[in-house]
Order: C-alpha cells, then structure tokens, then sequence
C-alpha cells in the first residue's frame, strides 16, 4: 500500500501533488492546511481516504475542527498523527505505533528510534527560505520511505 505524506501546504495546493494523487492508496496531511479548499480538493481528486491533523495554522473553522492528533491504522501499522513533534504526549512505542508522522518544521526528516519511524514529509506549500518543496511516499507494510523533492 502506497500511502501520500503532506504537511504544510500553508493554502497552496501544487499541480505536481495532485499529479501524484492517482498513485495514492491513502493520503496523511500533517497539519498546517491554510484554506478549507485545499483538503476538499484533496479529497475530490484523491480516489482513497484523506486524513488530516489540525496545524498551529488552522485557526479558524472548518480547519480549527480538525482533530490535533490521529491514530489512523492501515495495513497492519499503526500511524500517529499530530503537527508538532514537540506536542507528542505519549510513548509510541508502549502504544503500539509504528509511525509518528508530523510538520510543522518545513525540514524533510526521517529517522528510526526505538523501533518507530519519524517521518516529517516536509512543506508541499510556498517554499520558505531554502528548504525544499517537499512530500513523502509510505510503503506498507515495510514502513519504507521514498522523498519527493517537487520543486
């Protein structure tokens, strides 16, 4: 299963992330929205579920009801999903949680501690300083990760 991370998309929703979206079995967005029209656009041209966490961004409804954190499970992994890795309130791994998927940074970032996978997909909206345009590909079950740099 092919799962599509996004964070940061700050109200810019890219032609080359819709470009990937057929791929797509399921889509993760790590906060950090910007416009109510991006996660509806999402969802209409994605043929798969779309999940989405509340960013410090999203302010104002209907993005301030998205939830601040998910546990979303699918094929087998539990995936954890919050905006701030600075807000993480429990212990992945006595809860079971394969991936802690998070924003908020902008710094694409993908390490292994204590058996869980870290993955910051990076900024799909305006690039900001000199960081990269970034997503990520989630293979699963193998919690394999593939960078997307966009632009």
């Amino acid at each position: 299963m092919r799962v599509l991370v996004l964070s940061d998309t700050h109200g810019l929703l890219r032609p080359e992330v819709l470009a990937l979206l057929p791929q797509a079995e399921l889509v993760l967005h790590a906060g950090d929205v910007g416009k109510p029209e991006v996660l509806s656009a999402l969802r209409e041209a994605a043929n798969c579920p779309v999940h989405a966490v509340r960013g410090n961004v999203d302010t104002a409804p209907p993005l301030s009801q998205l939830p601040a954190t998910e546990l979303v499970e699918v094929g087998g992994r539990f995936l954890y999903m919050l905006h701030r890795l600075d807000d993480l309130d429990l212990s992945p791994q006595a809860a079971g949680i394969d991936a802690v998927i998070f924003g908020h940074t902008h710094r694409p970032e993908q390490r292994h501690d204590s058996g869980v996978l870290y993955l910051n997909p990076g900024s799909v909206g305006p690039r900001r300083f000199s960081l990269p345009v970034a997503c990520a590909w989630l293979d699963l079950p193998s919690l394999s990760v593939t960078a997307v740099e966009l632009a």
